[in-house]
């Protein structure tokens, strides 16, 4: 299985390591996404007014958030390969809650891409039982891949 990543970084105000980003979702999409065709996703790193403008056009939402996840779900006999979907961080959100979760901007930009990648490959935290379930398994992810809090 190939891994096709769509990556924009319209980020300029952090040095953000692309290859290390490209990596991880490698990793996850590898441990957690079986398959044998090709998989493609596209994650666009962005900044508090975009993602508002994305949440308010899509969700109803007038506000910055995190992560807005857009799950495709291609798989069935479409194309060469399957499109798990598009990922839109806001770096913006994730410098304000590296800072209000006391932990390093690394860790809390690895959450939430993987937080968006889980919502790709079907978990959500809409039950108390599902978000357990997500919860645990985006722990479990970051401590084999060695992101830590601090």
């Amino acid at each position: 299985m190939e891994i096709i990543i769509d990556l924009t970084n319209e980020n300029s105000k952090f040095d953000l390591d692309l290859d290390k980003i490209e990596s991880f979702i490698h990793y996850v999409i590898k441990k957690e996404y079986d398959s044998e065709k090709d998989v493609y996703i596209s994650v666009l790193i962005s900044d508090n007014d975009e993602i508002q403008n994305i949440n308010r056009e899509y969700r109803g939402k007038d506000m910055p958030t995190d992560v807005i996840s857009f799950a495709y779900n291609e798989t069935e006999n479409e194309g060469i390969y399957d499109v798990l979907g598009d990922i839109i961080i806001s770096f913006d959100k994730v410098q304000e809650q590296s800072k209000e979760y006391e932990h390093s901007i690394e860790r809390e930009f690895f959450y939430v891409l993987l937080h968006g990648m889980l919502h790709l490959l079907g978990y959500d935290h809409i039950e108390d039982e599902d978000k357990k379930i997500m919860r645990e398994k985006e722990e479990q992810i970051l401590e084999k891949y060695n992101i830590r809090r601090e």
